[in-house]
């Protein structure tokens, strides 16, 4: 599974962003999806994560309520829709899949996309 992340940029506190992830190869349906952010000298988190068939979500405790993870398997793209995001949310976002999740852990994720950019504005 190949994961090509986009939609990042400048954002306003308070405003909206939605990030895409975009699967390409076979069975991107069996897949749970993550979402993870990292900025410099941290490491990375766990954002926001979805079921492979997407009747399940999850997300960081800094995040509930705020964005929202959703999927569409007949696009093979994953999204999240970030909702009054907060200087603190800048960072890089990364989606990743994994075949048998048992914890939304970094190390143990499949596959990962390359990032994209989030900076919000104050």
């Amino acid at each position: 599974v190949q994961l090509q992340a986009s939609g990042g940029g400048l954002v306003q506190a308070g405003g909206s962003l939605r990030l895409s992830c975009a699967a390409s190869g076979r069975a991107f349906s069996r897949y749970a999806m993550g979402w993870f952010r990292q900025t410099p000298g941290k490491e990375r988190e766990f954002v926001a994560g979805i079921s492979w068939r997407g009747d399940g979500t999850y997300y960081a405790d800094s995040v509930k309520g705020r964005f929202t993870v959703s999927r569409d398997n007949a696009k093979n793209t994953v999204y999240l829709q970030m909702n009054s995001p907060k200087p603190e949310d800048a960072a890089v976002y990364y989606c990743a899949a994994d075949l048998r999740i048992t914890t939304w852990n970094v190390a143990e994720m499949d596959y990962w996309g390359q990032g994209t950019l989030v900076t919000v504005s104050s």
